[in-house]
């Protein structure tokens, strides 16, 4: 939470009561929650807040780096904590997303130029299959 605390004061955000709250909970996951399981998780210690207040301490908290925002093409929103270089495995059953370390992944090239005027910022790898709960779970018929 001190990170935390020093980035707000760097960013020029008050460190609010509301704000630790929701970065706490995020750092307390290891699931990428969207935003209203983080509201339903937050509502725990502040039953008061709103999911709007949520949602625009999670956009300031997005655009002022706090926070990362993973990968938009699996519906919702999903957030981490998590700004360490990484990747994600995605169940594509039941949608739990977790960490994968960058160790003992090969380090990806690109084998062919990029357009004209693009470059890349960075890599991310997801794998997709199923998380062991879903692998365990007979299948339907």
């Amino acid at each position: 939470m001190e990170w935390f605390r020093d980035r707000c004061v760097s960013a020029g955000l008050p460190c609010t009561h509301q704000r630790q709250v929701l970065y706490r909970a995020l750092l307390r996951t290891e699931d990428h929650p969207s935003p209203e399981m983080l509201f339903d998780r937050v509502r725990m210690d502040i039953p008061s807040i709103s999911l709007g207040t949520v949602y625009r301490n999670i956009r300031t908290f997005l655009d002022s780096g706090l926070i990362g925002e993973v990968s938009l093409h699996h519906g919702s929103l999903r957030l981490e904590a998590n700004n360490e270089p990484h990747h994600h495995f995605v169940c594509t059953q039941c949608r739990t997303m977790f960490d994968l370390p960058t160790e003992g992944l090969d380090e990806i090239q690109l084998r062919r130029p990029l357009p004209k005027g693009f470059r890349v910022n960075r890599f991310h790898v997801e794998a997709h299959g199923l998380c062991a709960a879903c692998a365990s779970k007979k299948p339907r018929r």
